[in-house]
C-alpha cells in the first residue's frame, strides 16, 4: 500500500488533514520539526512519525513515501526544499499554499520534475481548488474567452498560518497576467464583484490563480481580487494569533468566490462557487487530492488541480455548489 506523508501535521490545518486521512483509511506518516508534538499526535492517531527540517537533507526522510502533502507555512520557507527533496527522492509533492511565488517556483521546476517523473501540485486546499475549477468552468461558457477575473470572499477569523502566508502574498506586490506574462500592476484599482448578495468592493491581490488559471484555462489576461469582511484580516504581531477559528466559527462562515470571463465579442459570463468554510474545505480537498494521486491520477511536472482531476473536482467536496449568472 502506497504511503502519504503529511508534513506540518501538528499545525492547525495539518492536524485536521491527518485526522481525516487516517479516518479515510490511507496509509499515513506524519512529519514535521517538533518531535514532542508529533509523538503525541502519532499516539492519538496510531500512525508513525518522522522528525526533520525542510532543508537540503530532507530527501533522506522520504524513503518509502509516495506522496508528500505539505501543510507547513509560510510556504516560502518550506516549499523549495521540499520540492527539491521530492524531485530527488521520486515523490509527488502537494501543498495548500496561497503564496504566488510558490506556484512560480513549481512552474520553474516543472521540467526538472518531468525528468524525475515527479508531479508538483501546489494548491490542493481552498487555495486553489475551488477557484481553479471555477475558472475552467466559467471559461467554457464562452467561445474565445479573452480575460478572466477572480475574486475571493474572506469572512470570519484567519488562522495564524494563513495570516503569515498573506504577508508573503502582499510582499510579492500587485501582479496580473497580461498577454500571457506576469507583470507588476502597482496602480491596480479595487472593483466591485457580486458574490450573490449584490456588489461588494474587492481589492486587487496576487494569488496563485495568476499561475494556475493560465495553465488551466489558457486565458492570457487574468486579475485577482479579494473581499475581506469582519475580522478576517488581522493586524499586529501575527505570532500571537490563535491557531485558527473554532468549529463553531467555521460553521458560521461559508466561503465563496466569483469568476468572470469576457469573450472576444465583449460578452461576459459570471459564475459563483460556494463551499464550506475554507478551513474545513482544505483538509478534505487536500486529502482527497492525495488519495487520487496515490491511486494513480497524476502527471509528471508542474500541474494544477483542475487539469489533473477535472473541473468537477471542487464539487466532489461536500457542500460545494457552482451557480451560473
Amino acid at each position: 500500500m502506497k504511503t502519504l506523508m503529511i508534513y506540518g501535521a501538528t499545525g492547525y490545518t495539518g492536524r485536521m488533514a491527518a485526522e481525516h486521512a487516517k479516518a479515510q483509511g490511507l496509509n499515513v506518516v506524519i512529519a514535521g520539526r517538533n518531535a514532542e508534538r508529533l509523538a503525541s499526535l502519532a499516539v492519538q492517531l496510531d500512525v508513525p512519525y518522522r522528525v526533520f527540517t525542510a532543508d537540503a537533507n530532507a530527501a533522506q526522510a522520504l524513503e518509502g513515501i509516495s506522496v508528500l502533502l505539505n501543510f507547513a507555512g509560510p510556504f516560502a520557507k518550506t516549499a523549495e526544499a521540499l520540492m527539491q527533496a521530492c524531485i530527488q527522492a521520486g515523490v509527488d509533492y502537494l501543498d495548500i499554499t496561497a503564496e504566488i511565488n510558490v506556484y512560480r517556483l513549481a512552474e520553474r521546476l516543472g521540467a526538472q520534475a518531468i525528468e524525475a517523473g515527479v508531479m508538483l501540485l501546489p494548491g490542493v486546499g481552498w487555495d486553489v481548488v475551488p477557484t481553479d475549477c471555477l475558472a475552467m468552468h466559467v471559461a467554457r461558457r464562452l467561445q474565445n474567452p479573452q480575460s478572466l477575473r477572480v475574486a475571493l470572499q474572506v469572512a470570519g477569523s484567519m488562522s495564524r498560518g494563513s495570516a503569515m502566508s498573506v504577508s508573503e502574498i502582499i510582499g510579492a506586490g500587485l501582479l496580473a497576467r497580461v498577454d500571457g506574462q506576469l507583470v507588476a500592476t502597482p496602480d491596480a484599482q479595487p472593483r466591485h464583484f457580486d458574490f450573490g448578495d449584490g456588489p461588494a468592493l474587492c481589492a486587487p491581490l496576487s494569488f496563485g490563480d495568476l499561475v494556475t488559471g493560465w495553465h488551466s484555462t489558457g486565458i492570457a489576461n487574468i486579475a485577482m481580487f479579494v473581499h475581506i469582511s469582519g475580522d478576517a484580516f488581522p493586524e499586529g504581531d501575527l505570532s500571537q494569533l490563535p491557531d485558527g477559528p473554532s468549529t463553531e466559527q467555521r460553521e458560521v462562515h461559508r466561503a465563496r468566490a466569483v469568476g468572470e470571463v469576457t469573450g472576444a465579442d465583449g460578452s461576459v459570463a459570471r459564475s459563483v462557487i460556494e463551499t464550506v468554510n475554507g478551513y474545513s474545505y482544505t483538509p478534505m480537498a487536500a486529502v482527497e487530492a492525495a488519495r487520487r494521486v496515490l491511486a494513480g491520477e497524476r502527471r509528471a511536472g508542474f500541474e494544477t488541480p483542475a487539469r489533473v482531476f477535472g473541473m468537477g473536482f471542487a464539487e466532489t467536496i461536500a457542500g460545494t455548489t457552482i451557480t451560473d449568472y
